[in-house]
């Protein structure tokens, strides 16, 4: 049978729960309970993808086509509901990526999802055109696509009269460029554009990369008129180099060059699932010395990559949070007890300095119980009250550490 006569693919017929939710102006000015229906959104989306991969992507296209509609009123001034739909973002154009969808139903989904992009007025979906590529699939369809919006590109850019002009189209254009190999037409396009705007040239970037021109394309990259944008140029370049094998020079070059993670420690994991040849000393070093002034708070990662001699002589020389120094002596008490009576030790030296927030007495009487048990099982315990009576002799909670200590002692020494 030919593709003429091939029946269209079926979708099966289903109630979205986020669809009653998601008309025109349906929230108020409050921007947390929008972030909340987006987020359960997103969640029904992907949990039928599950199964049912085209229905999944119907969904999505769904949502896409009328979030900004339903958000027109929302205070967005703190980028909190910007963010919450960019996360939606990546995870329903994965979705549409990835649906076994026949061409004539990806080009529906597309031709909706098109003129969502040409009614955002605010605009909430801008951020879909980075992956309008990605979503084409094949490289027929994203040709059918480059065809149709390369015109308007090439008359914008060469328009030399001054005026700005504005296409919804462009960033479009160039994703399908690039996703239909198309890489000498793609840049010479962009030499059209006389600044290079990173948000458009990182397409440029892309594409010397795919034709095997790393080094060309880092240049390239270097070259943008970048203002905020130096964070995305470090890791498309470290992205760069990586796919092309060469870990160690994007290591030395860029892995350190990046924003950080919520915390040190999620950031020292995330270097080291990128870069799992590389040492976890040898992370840790580079992350300390990129961050003066903060070695205590890489004590966690220490610990956590099983360096204890290198945890502990973070924590002794710089601030560290006495909670957690006191959580390393309780739980390591027995496996690594002279670790443990370091981390308890360092607790109580900086509780006596005034570090931690709203230290109470049982914190106090904790960091020593602890340390104290693993002083008896470092056999160490002489040493480790003496060492406690030092600190207590040179801070500004002598009376309470000595109190507490001339109470614990004998348990502890008898």
């Amino acid at each position: 049978m030919s593709q003429k006569n091939q029946k269209p693919q079926k979708i099966q017929k289903h109630k979205w729960a986020f669809r009653a939710r998601f008309r025109a102006n349906s929230f108020g000015w409050r921007s947390q309970p929008a972030i909340q229906r987006i987020k359960e959104a997103v969640t029904e989306i992907k949990k039928v993808a599950k199964t049912d991969p085209v229905l999944g992507a119907e969904g999505a296209v769904l949502f896409l086509e009328s979030v900004s509609p339903a958000l027109e009123q929302v205070d967005s001034s703190s980028g909190a509901i910007g963010g919450a739909v960019n996360y939606a973002i990546e995870n329903l154009a994965a979705i549409i990526e990835r649906a076994p969808a026949e061409d004539s139903l990806r080009k529906q989904w597309l031709e909706r999802l098109f003129e969502a992009i040409q009614e955002d007025q605010m605009p909430y979906i801008e951020y879909l055109n980075d992956f309008w590529g990605d979503m084409c699939v094949t490289s027929d369809i994203a040709s059918e696509w480059a065809d149709r919006l390369i015109g308007t590109v090439r008359h914008i850019w060469s328009d030399d009269s001054g005026t700005h002009h504005y296409f919804c189209g462009t960033t479009l254009c160039l994703g399908a460029l690039f996703k239909a190999g198309r890489y000498h037409e793609l840049l010479d396009l962009l030499k059209l554009k006389e600044r290079r705007w990173w948000h458009f040239h990182v397409w440029g970037s892309r594409a010397l990369a795919a034709m095997g021109q790393v080094d060309e394309a880092i240049q390239y990259a270097k070259s943008c008129d970048s203002f905020n944008d130096h964070a995305f140029i470090a890791r498309e370049c470290e992205k760069m180099l990586l796919e092309a094998g060469r870990s160690e020079e994007a290591f030395e070059d860029y892995a350190f060059q990046l924003s950080r993670h919520s915390t040190h420690l999620a950031t020292f994991r995330a270097v080291a699932k990128k870069y799992p040849k590389a040492a976890p000393g040898q992370i840790l070093q580079r992350l300390v010395e990129n961050s003066p002034g903060e070695e205590g708070k890489w004590f966690a990662a220490a610990k956590s990559a099983g360096l204890y001699e290198f945890a502990a002589e973070l924590a002794k020389h710089s601030p560290c949070d006495p909670r957690t120094l006191t959580r390393a002596a309780r739980d390591f008490a027995e496996k690594q007890p002279l670790f443990a009576v370091s981390s308890g030790i360092a607790a109580l030296y900086w509780i006596g300095r005034g570090y931690g927030y709203e230290i109470s007495e049982r914190d106090v009487s904790e960091a020593l119980q602890y340390t104290l048990d693993s002083a008896r099982n470092a056999q160490c315990v002489s040493e480790t009250i003496e060492s406690i009576r030092e600190i207590g002799r040179s801070t500004l909670v002598i009376d309470t550490l000595l109190n507490r200590l001339l109470s614990l002692e004998p348990a502890y020494s008898g």
